[in-house]
Order: structure tokens, then sequence, then C-alpha cells
């Protein structure tokens, strides 16, 4: 059946009309939301507590114990539960006809599951956890794909207060051990074998290692697929995924997920890296329901799909389980919302390349709101396709965008194909009927009334919004991202969200406007991480992000600040742009310069697929920088290339950051999550060793490193 698309206010309209009515606040612009939303913290996130009206079965007595960072206490009192904010929306959902999550693999296969029935089978298997001896602040360890039980398994250990963590399968077993073996987790659930790239691979075997080599774990759970060789060893210890939710409704109806302290942990995440082992980072149950609601709702403008002002919204965002945005995808479902998840390579495989597979999925299942890396788009871009035969995308209004910046050919670009394949009566939010302030109303009824009042509002439109976003791992959320009523610049992000004190600070630790700088937050946000797991003392926490910078808190106390460890300039309209990791930055003569702006220059001449470039300039030594490019297939690097490329960038950028040599490469190295691997080759080059500025089993294609090996010891040599 084909979805009619709602009308659609912006969320970030409903909240503000919503602010006038119940805290008699009136802003004039965004710009003033925003100072208010950072200015005062307590006001802002109790009123995203209202808003949204996250329960608790008991009050809480503040919003906010001490602003300083990074020993805040957010909500003291309140009870939450993630699953329990899922499952607020089944029986609304299901009425309305809704599903919870559609999902589909690279054979085609298309499963449909319904509120009830993930509840149910989410209720089946926390049982069956509790009855394994799962308690309160047990570690679960997964190591699966992007499929539907992956998250049933991860709202089955919300719900009774144990602790997750997943690792994508497409990771070998030393990497997967570096994470897990620092968590000590009780139960492990694993895929016996994985489809991708169209391969079927066997994971039997590193089900069988990690189960050896993780002494904590008591038990083992195994999903079954076609894909193994060999079925897993079945002993005492292990159980069949697909048994464990098999209890009838009967058993399950009485399930109720445990309320749980507002800081309570939820899920330990890695960040990807380079040296040492990644940090195991732990979330609480409070900070991300209450951070997600106000990003994903409000910056990300994503809403219910039973809501009469966003019916029928379907919700995609590809990622691996690896990724961060594989959290972020789930969380659609906490604000009621169907996702739509695809398990695959999004460009077919290696022997048959097709960058159109993920636009078919999702002309296939009306999604409303697609979501994926940078990279993804520049693929489709430069693979000249045509968005037009790819289906019927005409139900999607938004594209969402992370992972690295956007350039901004590529954004226009996509602007442009979606011209083609979007109808001529779209609607355009931004100018519709705002509601006279009504009082006495509920937030739903209210909602409800500036629905119905916009629900005549049309005009023509051609363009579809961008929310181009950049967050991270670290919070679990996104700092820079996206608004309906901005306007959208191509090469930019628009603008600050809610909440995020982000400013660009300069060496001497003062903030800029229309200056590169560094990514800092000077106000705490409810889902920056409880701590590191095993960090004595928070040594390891606060080194990574607190040990730079600090400001006076309006008591007089001296409080770190958040470095995030990217570059940032702000502009005077308040659109973002991110420069790059601060840690790899380009310092030519005493400029510098953010990897991206090359990149831009560079990827955008045809014949080049991918590009890394690193400065050598290190300890008074002069700079030295090298490009690294990857060709189309046939294209060798000649004297023409070498001229074209040198003035891409000094046309683009300056004569200064033209490269001092360019070299012809098979790859560029990227981490698991698609980053190159700028600042691990620059201390390669520099140097160091291998095995100390680089981690192998964190990354994409570790197998490319040995042409940068090799180039490192001749540069040595010479």
């Amino acid at each position: 059946m084909k979805i009619t698309p709602a009308p659609y206010i912006p969320q970030i309209r409903l909240y503000t009309e919503w602010l006038a009515i119940e805290r008699k606040l009136h802003f004039d612009s965004y710009a003033a939301l925003w100072r208010w939303s950072t200015t005062d913290v307590a006001a802002f996130w109790q009123s995203i507590w209202d808003y949204f009206e996250i329960e608790s079965p008991t009050p809480h007595s503040t919003v906010l114990i001490d602003r300083g960072m990074p020993d805040c206490t957010w909500f003291p009192g309140a009870q939450v539960n993630y699953a329990a904010q899922v499952f607020r929306h089944v029986d609304a959902a299901h009425a309305a006809g809704f599903l919870a999550i559609v999902a589909e693999n690279e054979q085609g296969v298309i499963r449909e599951i319904t509120w009830p029935e993930l509840r149910r089978q989410v209720a089946s298997l926390a049982l069956h956890l509790t009855a394994l001896g799962v308690e309160r602040g047990d570690r679960v360890a997964a190591y699966m794909p992007n499929i539907p039980e992956t998250i049933i398994a991860a709202l089955a250990c919300f719900s009774i207060g144990a602790v997750w963590s997943v690792c994508a399968p497409d990771m070998g077993t030393a990497a997967v051990l570096d994470r897990f073996s620092q968590i000590t987790p009780k139960v492990f659930i694993g895929v016996d074998g994985v489809f991708y790239g169209g391969k079927a691979m066997d994971r039997s075997v590193i089900i069988e290692e990690l189960q050896t080599a993780l002494p904590s774990v008591q038990n083992v759970v195994v999903l079954a697929t076609p894909y193994s060789a060999r079925p897993a060893q079945v002993s005492t210890r292990q159980f069949d995924f697909a048994a464990l939710t098999q209890k009838s409704i009967a058993q399950t109806a009485r399930f109720q997920p445990e309320w749980l302290p507002y800081a309570h942990p939820l899920w330990i995440v890695y960040s990807s890296g380079t040296t040492g082992l990644p940090k195991p980072i732990v979330h609480g149950h409070g900070g991300i329901i209450t951070v997600m609601m106000a990003h994903k709702v409000l910056g990300n403008d994503i809403g219910a799909s039973y809501a009469t002002n966003s019916w029928g919204e379907r919700f995609h965002w590809y990622s691996s389980t690896g990724w961060v945005m594989w959290n972020a995808q789930m969380s659609g479902l906490a604000n009621g919302t169907t996702i739509c998840i695809y398990d695959g390579n999004p460009s077919g495989s290696k022997e048959h390349v097709d960058w159109s597979v993920l636009w078919r999925f999702a002309a296939r299942h009306q999604v409303t709101f697609f979501g994926a890396g940078a990279a993804f788009f520049t693929n489709c871009m430069k693979a000249g396709l045509d968005l037009a035969s790819c289906g019927d995308l005409s139900l999607v209004r938004a594209l969402g965008c992370t992972g690295s910046p956007l350039p901004a050919d590529v954004q226009q670009w996509g602007t442009e194909a979606f011209r083609s394949v979007r109808p001529k009566n779209s609607v355009l939010p931004k100018n519709s009927v705002r509601p006279e302030p009504v009082e006495g109303l509920s937030s739903a009824e209210l909602r409800q009334a500036q629905s119905e009042q916009n629900g005549e509002s049309r005009e023509q439109v051609d363009d579809i919004w961008w929310c181009n976003i950049s967050g991270g791992t670290d919070f679990c959320g996104a700092f820079i991202g996206g608004n309906r009523e901005l306007p959208s610049v191509p090469g930019q992000m628009q603008t600050r969200l809610l909440g995020c004190a982000v400013e660009a600070w300069n060496e001497d630790g003062q903030p800029v406007i229309d200056e590169v700088g560094e990514l800092v937050c000077t106000e705490p946000i409810p889902s920056m991480p409880l701590y590191f797991w095993n960090d004595q003392g928070n040594a390891r926490y606060i080194s990574s992000y607190f040990d730079m910078y600090s400001k006076v808190t309006p008591d007089g106390k001296r409080s770190p600040v958040w470095r995030h460890g990217d570059w940032l300039k702000i502009g005077t309209g308040g659109g973002c742009i991110i420069y790059g990791r601060s840690d790899a930055t380009i310092n030519r003569f005493g400029l510098r310069m953010g990897t991206s702006e090359i990149y831009s220059a560079v990827e955008a001449l045809p014949q080049v697929l991918d590009s890394m470039v690193v400065d050598l300039e290190y300890l008074g030594r002069d700079s030295y920088m090298p490009l690294f490019v990857v060709l189309r297939e046939g294209i060798v690097l000649d004297a023409a290339l070498r001229k074209a490329l040198e003035g891409a960038i000094r046309v683009a950028l300056s004569p200064r950051f033209v490269p001092n040599d360019i070299f012809q490469v098979p790859e560029i190295p990227r981490t698991l999550s698609g980053k190159k691997q700028e600042l691990p080759i620059k201390k390669l080059l520099l140097g160091q060793p291998l095995d100390k500025v680089i981690n192998k089993d964190a990354m994409a294609n570790p197998a490319c490193l040995d042409w940068y090996v090799a180039f490192a010891k001749q540069r040595s040599a010479n």
C-alpha cells in the first residue's frame, strides 16, 4: 500500500510553539533559541523531559547537580528504561497499522516485524537471559550483523538492566577480543555465518574461538544461518537464539522492563582506536533517551510513524553494527518510528559494483528519511547513478549524511538528482501556518492541533533537505546538524544543535567566528560518557577529552571543557564546516588547513576515486606533504594528471597547499567505520613502527598497509 505523506510541520516548529504556550518563552530566531538552550542548561533539558513526556515512576529532585564536566549528575532520583521507551509506542503504532522493523538482505529476503511481535520476542529473550543468571550490570557481548535479531537482543538486555556491547561480524577474532576482553561479558551472542558482497562467510569457528578466549562467558547463544559451513559446537552452555525468542504471548504478556536509575549503564561502545586497546565508552539509559529525543526528533526531524504530522514516517540510516550509526538507526524505535534496515554491501559486490542497491531498497520500502555516510553519496555521484532509474523515491523527504565532510559538489548532485524524482507538489513546511497559542492543551493535543491547522498548507518544492550531522561515538549524539527552517548551503552543516554549547577555540582558548579552531563543548550534555570501563580514577576518560581546555564557571570555579578532536569553523550565519581531525591537520608555512578541503579539490576530478594527504612537519622539520590518490581503473598518474591535481588544489585553495609529491596507490587505509587513517600513516612516515601506530584489526582494509610500509622504508633509506 502506497503511503500518503503527511503535511509534516518541522518538529522544531512544534517544539518552539510548545515553549511559547507551556513556558512563556518566545524566540525571534533559532540562534536565540540555541543560546537559551546552552546557557539555561537545566531549563532546556527539563523542557525536553516534559515535551517528550519521558516516563519515570519516581520524580527527579533536580535536573543537574554540578555543571562542571565530567562529574555532573543528571536527573537524580529519576528511573527510566530504554526498552520501556520503545514499548510505550507498541499499541498506538500497531493500531495505526505500522510496522516496527522492515529488514532486507542482499539475497532479497524481506522480513517485517510488527510492534507486538517485537515486544513479544524481546520479552521472551529477556526472560531466558534472566533464567541464565544475567542480572543488572552484567555485560552481554554480541557478534551480530544489522538484522532484527540484533535489535531484539539489545532491547532484551536493556529491559533487564544488562549492559549491551556489539561488534560487527566483519571483524576478526583479535579485534573482537580487544574489545570484549576488557568488559568480561557473562553471556555471548553470536551469528554463525553472514552473507556480504555476494559471498557466504562462515563465522562458527570465530564463535568457538571467542567462547574459548573469554573465560567470563558462562553461556553462548548462537543464531543459526544458512551461511555457516558447519554448525557451531553444541554444549550444555550453548543455546539456539530462535528457540529463546519463542515463548508464547501468554508467557510474555506480563513482562515489563525494569525501572533503572537514570545513570544505569546502557551499552558499551568503542572508539576506533589507532593505538592501544579501543576505549570502552559507557553510556547511560537516561542520557541516551534524553539526548536522542532532542537530536533525533528536533535536529533530524524524525517523527513517529503514527503521529498525524509525520504519518507514515520510515527511517533508514545505512550502517553496520560496528558504527555508532547503528545505535542511531535503532533509536528510531524509541520515538515510535518504523525503521528500515539493510544487511549487505551498499555497492553490490567487487565483481558487480552497483550503487543503486540502497536506493532501490528505499524505493521498495517507501523510506522517508534516507541516511548514509558521505563516502556513499560521493560514490553514487562518481558512478553517474541515475536516481530516476532506482524506483519510486518520491517519499524521500530528507537525506542524512555523516562520517566525514560532505563535499559541496556531491550535495549539489544529490539535490539536482532528487528534482527529477520528487513530486512537483511536495509539501514545504517552513511557510505553513502557525497556530495561535492555546492555554491548557496537553503536549499531544497541541501537536494534533498544529498538524490539523497546517494540513492544508502546500506549495511546490523541488529541493530535498540535507541533514548533514557531525558528532561521534564518544557521546552517541551530534554536536552539529540540521534544521528544517534554516537555509541549506552545500558544503556546510546548517547549525549547532540545541543543548550543544559548541564553539571553535583558537590556540589561546578563545572562541572564534569565521576562523578554523578546535571543536569544544563548554557545557555538559546528558549523553556524555558515564565513564570508560575499568578506567581507574577516570584517567583515560579525562585525558581523552578534558586535559587541554578549561573555563571559569558562573560560580567562579574552573571546569574542564570537552575537546572533541575536530577542526571546526562556525560562520557568522551559524553554518558550520568540519575540516577533519585536529591532530591530522595540514600546517603549511604557518597556515592551517583541514584535509577535507584538499580532498574536495582533488576528488572533484573524475579520474580520482579516493585520496589522502598527510603533513610531515614535526618538531621543527620542514613541511613535507605527500598526496596519495586512488585512480579509476586503467588510468595512470602521468605528468598531465599531476598537473591537473596540482592545479585543482592551487585554484581551490592556495599554492601553499600544493603537495610536495603525488603517488598513485591501490587503496587509502580506512577504519571499519570508513574514516581515512591520516594520523597513523603520518606517524608511520615519521619513522614510528607500524605496530605502535595502527591497529590493523580496527581497519577495513589492513592489507593495503604493505604499500605504505614499503614507502616509509624507502623514505628512511633516502
